[in-house]
């Protein structure tokens, strides 16, 4: 398994309810989804590839729990599936086109509020110039 950048009980107090049964598999999923946001972004780690800043480590957790929170709400059980077909009928088997065409469909669908997280903390990639 990938490093993991939150616990049940941080999820639990960010959503202000218990966790899920599968926080753990959730959690999972969603710290790849942070680590995907931030494929460029420089902070120090340890051996394992945890990051060492105490601002990092919270920011990387709150973006996990706020990714998560972000399924929650959507819908999504953190599978990406969710949000690739504006229809789905089951029987008999029907799907229509992408919800949304413009985007990348491999690019990571980051929660608003996972994002902000990632951005105020400064690990975000920016522009060069």
């Amino acid at each position: 398994m990938g490093r993991v950048y939150a616990t049940p009980e941080q999820l639990t107090a960010w959503i202000g309810q218990p966790a899920p049964a599968d926080a753990e598999r959730q959690l999972a999923r969603a710290s790849e989804d942070v680590d995907s946001a931030l494929l460029t972004a420089l902070y120090e780690t340890d051996a394992a590839g945890m990051p060492t800043d105490p601002t990092v480590v919270q920011a990387l957790a709150d973006a996990t729990c706020a990714q998560v929170e972000y399924w929650q709400e959507s819908g999504d059980d953190g599978t990406g599936g969710m949000g690739r077909w504006g229809s789905v009928t089951l029987g008999p088997a029907s799907l229509s086109g992408p919800r949304d065409a413009g985007g990348d469909p491999h690019e990571v669908d980051l929660g608003p509020r996972a994002h902000r997280a990632l951005a105020r903390a400064g690990l975000l990639p920016g522009v060069i110039w």
